[in-house]
Formats: structure tokens, C-alpha cells, sequence
């Protein structure tokens, strides 16, 4: 009984520095490019601080790009989600911030989609770092060539998912009716067995 509590002891003590080593970690991922038209939209703009214990002041700003080429400011953060005073009556009421606390994740989501909202956006992310001898800062530019669509188009992944799914359970459900007659077999021969020897 005093080794059975000292093994879980051993375990419940080498479980708590383990989950103590646990970090989270920030993945770079690309955002979606295509839309649906009257559905929310999620501009995907990560920018990943290396060094989680170095502070910096984060200024976001979003851009976009329509046919004609000119460049027009949509959203900012600086200290706080914003849309610029001078914004356009198109972006107004239709921009959310769907950023992370720790602005690593700087996203912006577009509600009720429209078809003019294909082209591209850029986010430009300046991170101010402030040392005890110097200043650095750094630029991150992301753009994203959006489509927007009347209706989703096919995922071919998801399809070859589904399909791939039916494979595998006509294939283990005939697999399992295989071993089950090969048991059935096997004790009624060694059932057989016994009452011969009888």
C-alpha cells in the first residue's frame, strides 16, 4: 500500500512540473481569401512576438485596396481598436476588431459582406520596442486578395474527406464481420474438439 502512494505521489509531482513547462505558442497562419456575400468575414493578421517577456507598443493599420488602386485607410489600433474619423460611410459600422489581448493576432472581421468588398487588404502591424539604451522597431505587412462569391464554392478536401470516411467504415465493418465469423469458427471447432475427447 506505502508504494502504491508513493508511485502516485511520484506521478501527481512529475505532472504538476510538466504542465508547469507548458507554453503558449503563436503560429503564423494565412487567412481565408474567398467570402460569401451576407456573411461575416475574418481578415486573418498574425504577427507572432518572439521574446513574450520584452513589451512593445503595437500600432495596427488596415488598408484597402480596391480596382481603381488607391489606397484607402479601413481600421487602426493604437492603444485601442478604432476606425479612422475620416473613413469612408462604405467601412462604417461594418468593421469589427477580432484581435487577441496580447495583439499577436490583429485580426479585423467585415459583417454582412457585399460584393464590393473584393480586393485586396493589406495590414500593416509597427511594433515599438523601448530598451533601457536604444529603440527598435519593426514592420509586418500582410495582404490578402479577397473574392467574394454569391455562394460557396465545392472544398474538394472535404469531399475527398467524406469519401475517404465511407472507405474506411465499409472496410473496418467488413473487416469486423470477418473476424467475428473466424472466431465463431474457431470456438465451434475447438467446442466440437471437446465433446470428442469426451
Amino acid at each position: 500500500m506505502a508504494t502504491h502512494m508513493r508511485l502516485v505521489l511520484h506521478l501527481l509531482l512529475l505532472f504538476i512540473f510538466a504542465v508547469q513547462e507548458v507554453r503558449l505558442v503563436c503560429v503564423d497562419v494565412a487567412s481565408d481569401t474567398e467570402a460569401i456575400v451576407g456573411h461575416v468575414m475574418k481578415l486573418t493578421c498574425i504577427y507572432c512576438m518572439k521574446r513574450e517577456e520584452i513589451s512593445a507598443e503595437t500600432k495596427v493599420d488596415w488598408f484597402f485596396i480596391g480596382e481603381d488602386k488607391r489606397k484607402v485607410l479601413i481600421y487602426q489600433y493604437d492603444r485601442e481598436p478604432q476606425v479612422p474619423k475620416d473613413v469612408e460611410m462604405y467601412w462604417k459600422g461594418r468593421l469589427t476588431w477580432s484581435g487577441s489581448k496580447d495583439l499577436q493576432d490583429v485580426s479585423i472581421s467585415i459583417l454582412n459582406v457585399t460584393l464590393k468588398d473584393s480586393g485586396t487588404y493589406r495590414c500593416e502591424v509597427s511594433r515599438f520596442f523601448e530598451f533601457d539604451s536604444f529603440k527598435h522597431s519593426t514592420i509586418k505587412k500582410t495582404t490578402i486578395d479577397l473574392k467574394v462569391k454569391m455562394k460557396a464554392s465545392e472544398d474538394i478536401t472535404a469531399l475527398y474527406s467524406e469519401i475517404m470516411m465511407y472507405v474506411l467504415l465499409v472496410f473496418l465493418t467488413f473487416w469486423l464481420l470477418v473476424e467475428m465469423i473466424y472466431c465463431y469458427r474457431k470456438i465451434s471447432k475447438s467446442e466440437e474438439q471437446i465433446q470428442d475427447t469426451e
